[in-house]
């Protein structure tokens, strides 16, 4: 039988297929790649140090151990997510690892998977392309064995309960990504464009209270309430730390400037906000799915710890806003270069010495971001007529 390209077009099972085995592909190779030397020679740490931090923290919890000091002598870094996390997790952490980092990376894959799947209004050959765009920005994100899939899916996620009013899941998707990644809760400003802002609120609400007191079911109260201090005293001394893969860090490498975060932060905010103030385009689809691609971004690029294994979170949100529609070029033409140089710069495309002398030092993975945000919030702002040949759609 002769295989046909069009049939990866015509369902998602092939694609399905390529996303099991980049997570089974991934959790294999950093089992056995086994340990790597760290801390000039004082300890040993396993290849998928992210997956221990994350595996040790159920103990810690169970055991009422501070869940953010350092334990050098099992992980490498801190554990930096909420203890809601750490108890979640323990759904992995009881397994052997060789089946857990599988597992968790296969969670992190289906869930942005099928959150793409279950897009509105956007025909299934684009869903494909979108998933085929980001899967060396996934491939980076399970090899690292961190949770960027899942918020990136869970947020995607959101956005399509939302379009459908089952609004008690879409508020469970947001808050979940509260307790993981505290950024993502800005993806609470679609809520202005659904009716019924106070069920969602009261839902939001309930969300925040049940999760926030899910450990008790194995912690005293005074024991979470120390948690719970120590994870924000944690985040408030890592927010002086570094620049990271951001808009800070892409000023301070460009132009050797200190910037103020907490102002950079607002001032990011406030511009994420502008194009909210066109109220009559809240019933169009189209400036629906620009916002949600426009958070999608601005969750990394205002980062300042943003790392590599983050851009899955942005470049979901540059695939959808350049293909969610017909594209003109230019949109192409800019979507090459994100996929050239933010989703391409950690491979061997590029040779050692250019990406450790120039495209490292110089943040180029987040400059492709920083660039179509911009664009996208241009569109969003002076945008005429933001609908596309296939989507009808009302406008000013």
């Amino acid at each position: 039988m002769v295989f046909k390209p069009q049939i990866i077009f015509k369902n998602y099972s092939f694609i399905l297929g390529i996303y099991i085995l980049l997570s089974v592909i991934a959790g294999t190779q950093s089992v056995l790649l086994g340990k790597m030397q760290e801390n000039k020679g004082k300890h040993e740490f396993l290849k998928y140090n992210n997956y221990i931090i994350f595996k040790q923290s159920y103990p810690h919890l169970l055991q009422g151990k501070d869940l953010y000091k350092a334990y050098p002598e099992n992980y490498e870094d801190l554990y930096k997510y909420s203890p809601t996390f750490a108890l979640a997790f323990g759904a992995f952490a009881v397994l052997p690892d060789a089946i857990g980092l599988s597992l968790w990376n296969l969670l992190n894959a289906m869930i942005l998977f099928f959150s793409f799947i279950y897009l509105p209004k956007v025909d299934m050959k684009k869903k494909i392309i979108m998933l085929m765009v980001i899967a060396t920005e996934l491939m980076t994100s399970l090899q690292n064995s961190q949770a960027n899939g899942l918020v990136a899916g869970l947020i995607i996620f959101s956005f399509g309960l939302l379009e459908r009013k089952h609004y008690i899941l879409a508020s469970f998707c947001i808050i979940s990504v509260l307790y993981i990644k505290l950024f993502g809760i800005v993806m609470a400003v679609l809520f202005l464009f659904y009716p019924k802002k106070w069920k969602l609120a009261v839902y939001s609400l309930a969300w925040f209270l049940l999760l926030f007191a899910a450990p008790l079911l194995v912690n005293s109260f005074s024991t979470l309430q120390f948690h719970y201090l120590k994870w924000f005293e944690l985040l408030q001394s890592d927010y002086t730390a570094s620049y990271g893969l951001s808009v800070a860090g892409w000023i301070h490498a460009w132009f050797s400037h200190d910037v103020n975060k907490f102002i950079l932060v607002i001032s990011g905010f406030l511009l994420l906000m502008l194009p909210f103030l066109r109220f009559r385009q809240y019933k169009n689809f189209c400036f629906r799915m620009y916002a949600l691609a426009s958070v999608l971004i601005w969750v990394v690029i205002f980062n300042h710890k943003a790392e590599s294994p983050t851009f899955i979170i942005a470049m979901s949100g540059v695939a959808i806003w350049t293909l969610s529609f017909n594209p003109g070029r230019w949109k192409i033409v800019l979507l090459g270069a994100a996929v050239l140089l933010t989703s391409l710069t950690p491979t061997d495309i590029f040779p050692v010495g250019f990406r450790d002398g120039f495209l490292v030092p110089y943040a180029i993975k987040v400059v492709p971001c920083i660039v179509i945000w911009t664009l996208i919030l241009f569109e969003m702002m002076f945008g005429k007529n933001l609908s596309s040949p296939d989507v009808h759609l009302e406008t000013d």
